[in-house]
């Protein structure tokens, strides 16, 4: 047999991630999914995940579950919480009936947020200042965590982590990339303190790494734990992938299962994550603040630039990493085709993270196994983006005209 369609039969083999026993190495990748409507998790968000559990994908991962009321980056987020257990309890037994296994990726927006705080005075990250993504929605400015704030943060995550067990999830994905709060930690750019969890990789890593023991303590051994982290965050002065290896070795250190390589900031640099077609025009369509509307017309390309896609656009840089570890690592951006599986595969990732691909083909997996030269459709013109914000959800909207 050829050396790729060997490689590609590992991809589609059953492999074990800590305790969890995974069906094959592809992951659905966390891509917000804008169901959560006033911030409950209903049916919608339950079939969205069990089409692709039924898909054949191994790993589900349900977006940006926030770890409280003021983790929201806007009002209709979910945050992790008592009442809404039983709905997640429905999700997590609709992607186990398809066979597939779930996790929920746990979140913090920290000092960029449009939701007016609930417990606090102002959103919070690791600096005082200007909150540009909520100057127009009434929320203009962020405050500087303290120590107490962090540690109230931390038994955060661990609750919600607990609720998310207690739910029947599988596995848990800690957001530490795209400039959510524990990036704004990790990077340079959105780090300046100058007291212990500022400075060095190892202080701007302490308040991640605490709230990764938190979790730990949570949940104990029973669910594999994840961390999402960028390879860089494609700006002058922010983190670099030498720092992003010395931060997954850092990790691995701490006892993480797995690392997801991201990269980009959603406030500056999104356009590092996605590549291709900039979705500004949908995302000024569906804006529902004129304020917000007139601004991202007036400045929004500098934040939306297109951005050529090829191919496996982070292999290079997640090699890097590569060498650097040896916990499982999860490769994500711009997993195209069978061709682009087998050569990850061959590179010595473990795991395959899959997102605007799987929405356009939720049965991507299950295709692989019989179509070895299988090549996705997606044009990556990211319209799926700017449906977040509209009442059908994330979904991609070739799929939906086909």
């Amino acid at each position: 047999m050829p050396a790729d369609l060997i490689r590609l039969q590992t991809a589609l083999a059953p492999v074990r991630l800590a305790g969890l026993m995974l069906r094959n190495r592809f992951i659905k990748t966390a891509t917000f999914e804008g169901r959560t409507p006033k911030g409950i998790p209903g049916i919608e968000l339950a079939r969205f995940h069990r089409e692709v559990a039924a898909g054949g994908t191994a790993l589900t991962t349900v977006a940006y579950c926030g770890v409280s009321p003021d983790a929201r980056t806007f009002d209709d987020q979910m945050h992790v919480h008592e009442e809404i257990v039983p709905a997640l309890q429905a999700l997590a037994d609709s992607v186990h009936e398809e066979g597939g296994a779930v996790s929920g990726q746990l979140a913090h927006c920290g000092g960029f947020s449009r939701a007016r705080p609930v417990h606090q005075r102002r959103p919070l990250g690791p600096m005082a200042g200007i909150n540009a993504y909520g100057l127009l929605s009434g929320v203009p400015f962020k405050d500087a965590m303290t120590e107490q704030d962090m540690a109230r943060t931390a038994a955060d995550y661990a609750c919600s982590a607990r609720l998310l067990k207690q739910a029947g999830f599988d596995a848990l994905e800690i957001h530490m990339g795209h400039g959510y709060l524990l990036s704004q930690f990790i990077s340079p750019f959105t780090n300046r303190r100058t007291d212990r969890y500022g400075g060095s990789l190892e202080n701007r890593m302490r308040f991640p790494l605490q709230v990764l023991a938190a979790v730990r303590e949570a949940v104990g051994d029973a669910l594999p734990l994840l961390a999402k982290i960028n390879l860089a965050d494609g700006i002058q002065g922010g983190l670099e992938v030498d720092e992003a290896a010395r931060c997954a070795q850092l990790l691995e250190a701490s006892g993480i299962d797995a690392i997801v390589m991201s990269g980009g900031l959603v406030t500056h640099t999104s356009m590092y994550l996605f590549r291709g077609d900039s979705p500004l025009p949908g995302l000024v369509k569906t804006e529902k603040n004129p304020l917000m509307r007139f601004a991202m017309k007036a400045t929004g390309k500098a934040a939306f630039p297109d951005m050529p896609f090829e191919p496996l656009y982070f292999r290079e840089q997640a090699l890097r990493v590569r060498d650097a570890v040896r916990l499982p690592l999860a490769y994500l951006g711009g997993v195209t085709s069978a061709d682009d599986i087998s050569r990850l595969i061959g590179d010595g990732f473990d795991l395959i993270c899959l997102g605007r691909a799987l929405l356009h083909e939720p049965q991507l997996v299950r295709r692989l196994r019989t179509e070895p030269q299988f090549q996705s459709a997606c044009t990556h013109c990211n319209r799926c983006v700017p449906m977040m914000n509209t009442p059908a959800g994330t979904h991609c909207v070739l799929r939906a005209a086909s």
